[in-house]
């Protein structure tokens, strides 16, 4: 990777995070989840369960704080102790298109009923947890590009500020029965999950 697009990278990302930033209500419940036990637990099926009975989508990521917040700013990288480098993340995702640490667990959704879930972050980094008419790129241009999906999804376009997710924080979201739907982050556009 050349260092222009190096600094592509670095100029998207902390543009983002600034916009994030300024715009974003954060939900007062921290996640509770150790990142170390989040990041060693991926169904493919079924939800994961919170303390209180309750069912929930976890957003995972592996940022290693250090480098990230070196390479983009302050804070884009949070309540993580070591991780993914950030030469190592974008060289991962140039090689593979996407970074497995990062992803939604589950990213298949049973809907049996109608229900309100909790979508937890346990990642270091914002996330998004967006309903998409079809998958592609998110809002940031470069991650886009390494990721193969370089047309944005216009649901990430119209992004609000309360879609944003700060690093240990949680919302919820509205599932009806039996709806078939796709959801991404708008920003690692590789995050995917499906509801059936």
């Amino acid at each position: 990777m050349s260092r222009l697009q190096r600094l592509g990278i670095i100029v998207s990302l902390s543009g983002l995070l600034i916009a994030a930033c300024s715009r974003a209500e954060t939900p007062s419940s921290p996640s509770g989840l150790p990142g170390s036990l989040a990041s060693s637990i991926r169904p493919t099926i079924g939800l994961a369960a919170t303390s209180g009975g309750g069912r929930r989508v976890v957003i995972m990521d592996a940022c290693d704080p250090d480098s990230f917040n070196a390479a983009i700013a302050p804070g884009t990288c949070v309540n993580r102790s070591g991780g993914v480098k950030f030469d190592d993340f974008l060289a991962l995702l140039e090689r593979h298109h996407s970074v497995g640490a990062w992803h939604f667990s589950p990213d298949t959704i049973v809907v049996p009923d109608d229900m309100t879930l909790t979508v937890e972050n346990a990642g270091g980094e914002t996330h998004t947890f967006t309903e998409v008419e079809e998958f592609g790129g998110g809002i940031v241009p470069i991650l886009n590009t390494l990721s193969g999906t370089p047309v944005p999804a216009p649901e990430c376009l119209a992004l609000q500020g309360t879609d944003f997710i700060a690093a240990g924080t949680r919302t919820t979201h509205e599932f009806e029965k039996g709806e078939r739907e796709k959801y991404q982050c708008c920003i690692h556009p590789w995050m995917r999950a499906v509801t059936r």
